[in-house]
């Protein structure tokens, strides 16, 4: 309760919050800024600008950003996906692109636009890449910041869960339900390729909830041989297909990054396509006929699911309270159930990726599925 108490005193004076959106979107976003709004100006009564197009609107002159009153912040904002807020993925405003290829550091134009706003306090809501440049910002110069921690991939250190990883395991699941029966329908080994590209958490939790045979994670080298092997297993066994689960980052069965193609400029490269590969060399080596489904930005879109939505608010919350007792330079986590927080830097600062020896990877194992090592 005293707690409770020390959190709801606005101990440094703020009156005016900015919240944004940075990197890439996934549902649950709309839900967070909703919370915030809700906590900022329902109960302490705070004005909130809402920040279009993340740091880019900071940028700009005039700054591009909005009022979001309680009005706004009713239960349709908790169901949309997306962000009314837009958000950008790409462009470091510390060495930003330029058309003639050149790059130019474009942060004091940041912070320029936050003075200019009368921001007391923002609110960004990121995942890795967005952190450790919200972070900077908040050292080379005037930027009172509170993060929350978004990232479908879910492997921001420091918390269990960001936003977007459980809709994004929903949609990934449902999937693999849809595809069993026609794969039973016509003796076929359907591989899903899913997003994912520096940790395996979303291929390893659908393919356990939605009854793979093979889940393929960049965090685990596999071989040909042993998958090839499982999927003759369930042959002889009386099973006419097989599902497989693969990663976007996983690599091909010659040991290559796949890419979708040349990345634009100031954006990483674009993984996809492993999982076509990966069809292909089981038709060779298994005899089979295969088909793969790659669900790509399908797994961001879309309303959010009950947890990300109930992650999404008491983050929202949490954050707000933290701008409010001058907590900068903190970012809210989800540990053991509960809310909490930590610096910035523990989050970005090193990602988390699957552990092999974790406990998922074993329930993995004792239930039968092939990840491809042995």
């Amino acid at each position: 309760m005293e707690a409770m108490q020390q959190a709801a005193i606005n101990t440094v004076g703020i009156k005016r919050i900015g919240v944004l959106t940075t990197g890439g979107d996934c549902a649950g976003l709309n839900a967070a800024i909703r919370a915030v709004v809700r906590r900022a100006a329902g109960h302490y009564g705070l004005e909130v600008l809402g920040i279009h197009q993340g740091t880019n609107g900071l940028m700009e002159d005039p700054p591009r950003a909005e009022a979001l009153t309680l009005s706004m912040s009713d239960a349709g904002l908790l169901r949309a996906g997306g962000t009314i807020l837009g958000s950008v993925n790409r462009g470091n405003p510390f060495a930003f692109p330029l058309p003639d290829g050149s790059l130019e550091d474009r942060s004091p134009l940041i912070h320029a636009g936050a003075a200019r706003l009368g921001l007391d306090a923002i609110i960004g809501i990121g995942g890795d890449g967005s952190m450790r440049i919200l972070n900077r910002l908040m050292k080379t110069g005037p930027f009172p910041f509170v993060g929350i921690p978004k990232t479908i991939d879910n492997d921001l250190g420091a918390t269990e869960y960001a936003i977007g990883h459980h809709t994004a395991v929903e949609v990934a699941m449902e999937a693999l339900d849809r595809l069993q029966p026609t794969a039973a329908s016509h003796g076929r080994i359907m591989v899903l390729e899913v997003m994912g590209r520096d940790a395996g958490h979303i291929a390893l939790a659908a393919g356990i909830a939605g009854g793979a045979d093979v889940i393929l994670l960049p965090e685990i080298p596999w071989r040909m041989a042993p998958v090839a092997a499982a999927i003759r297993q369930l042959r002889e066994r009386g099973r006419n297909f097989a599902l497989v689960v693969v990663a976007e980052a996983v690599r091909s069965a010659e040991g290559e990054t796949v890419l979708a193609g040349p990345a634009a400029p100031g954006a990483m490269p674009r993984l996809g396509g492993v999982g076509a590969s990966i069809a292909h060399a089981l038709e060779e080596a298994t005899g089979a006929e295969a088909r793969v489904t790659v669900l790509g930005h399908v797994q961001r879109g879309g309303s959010p699911g009950a947890l990300d939505r109930i992650v999404a608010s008491a983050m929202g919350v949490h954050a707000v309270d933290l701008a409010v007792r001058g907590r900068f330079g903190r970012i809210v986590v989800w540990r053991e159930g509960r809310v909490g927080d930590a610096p910035v830097e523990d989050a970005a600062g090193e990602a988390r990726p699957v552990d092999p020896a974790g406990d998922m990877v074993r329930a993995a194992r004792g239930l039968g599925i092939c990840l491809g090592d042995q």
